[in-house]
């Protein structure tokens, strides 16, 4: 076994926290390149709206099958529950914009204005979150509990859709088996539409 991968396997997990912070940077860099690809830039633009909607639709599923679950039974009580409902009204929002933004031509007038609304939603949403959310998550659990938390969340990215399904259930238990199925299509159709880009690019 060779040395780089024995740093690999010995690598300590990463915790809860610490991946969707890194989830949440990893979006706002997409934000500011889309911000910053200019009115005109449609080919960018539609590449980094796409971008945007895979990690998006990603990290909106392994919220739902994973962090609220656990928010509501780390705190059961109504300012938490009233949190989770508000948090699962804003994914769902932001799924049916995602959805729309996904259909739409780059070419189109509004396609920008939609990306935009959008990346004012979720910067709120995510400000909102770290804000309130992480800081208890922190103090709530362990750091063994946080690292099981962690390992649950990179679990369910890894079976997350890669696209938005904003009428399909949101909590468990339908979430997971309902965002597998979902996710197999997304990948077909990522792949088949990877290698449209690859004939005609």
């Amino acid at each position: 076994m060779g040395r780089g991968c024995s740093r690999r396997l010995s690598r300590s997990p990463m915790d809860a926290i610490a991946l969707l912070k890194q989830d949440h940077r990893e979006v706002q860099k997409l934000f500011r390149s889309f911000r910053g690809a200019g009115v005109r830039a449609s080919e960018t633009s539609g590449a980094l709206a796409a971008k945007i909607v895979t990690e998006l639709s990603r990290h909106s599923a392994i919220e739902e099958e994973v962090l609220y679950p656990t928010l509501r039974e780390l705190f059961p009580d109504d300012e938490s529950e009233e949190f989770v409902l508000e948090a699962l009204e804003e994914h769902h929002v932001a799924k049916s914009m995602l959805a729309e933004i996904d259909r739409l031509s780059p070419q189109d007038e509004r396609f920008r204005a939609k990306v935009m609304v959008l990346i004012d939603s979720v910067e709120q949403h995510v400000a909102e979150e770290e804000r309130t959310v992480l800081p208890e998550l922190r103090r709530a659990l362990s750091r063994q509990r946080l690292n099981e938390l962690g390992d649950a969340l990179a679990s369910a990215k890894r079976r997350a859709p890669t696209r938005p399904h904003p009428h399909a259930p949101d909590e468990p238990p339908a979430l997971p088996l309902v965002g597998a199925a979902s996710a197999v299509v997304d990948r077909a159709r990522d792949i088949s539409e990877e290698a449209i880009r690859r004939l005609t690019g």
